[in-house]
């Protein structure tokens, strides 16, 4: 992995279809932007902010996420979430994430991830078989 510096930041969007629903997503019965949705996009802008540093067969992997889903988000509206890296303890990584629509904030938290290789973390999931 390239030298990675707290700060830097990294973001993720959508707009909310059908798919992204609560009731169709199965965590709830309303027709609002889902929390595991939210938690999705938080994740991405994690992985993107971080992309550019790894080499190789590097990857992460979500290891924690500690987020509030603090507002519902109607069908058709953006979504846009952020992430910036706040720690780095060896290979664990530490963001604070947050999520916004339109209309303000939607949701905020703490996310790790670990690095790993890609081909030796597969493996060790495959030998569960």
């Amino acid at each position: 992995m390239k030298d990675l510096n707290k700060g830097i930041t990294g973001t993720s969007e959508l707009t909310v279809t059908d798919k992204d629903l609560a009731v169709n997503v199965g965590s709830g019965s309303l027709e609002v932007l889902a929390t595991p949705v939210m938690i999705m996009l938080m994740e991405k802008a994690a992985c993107t902010c971080i992309a550019e540093f790894l080499e190789g067969d590097e990857t992460t992997v979500g290891t924690e996420m500690n987020v509030k889903h603090i507002s519902a988000t109607p069908n058709n509206m953006k979504v846009c979430a952020e992430a910036e890296l706040t720690e780095i303890n060896g290979r664990e990584l530490v963001f604070t994430v947050k999520a916004y629509d339109e209309a303000g904030d939607i949701g905020e938290g703490i996310h790790k991830r670990f690095l790993v290789y890609g081909d030796k973390f597969t493996a060790k999931a495959n030998s569960k078989i």
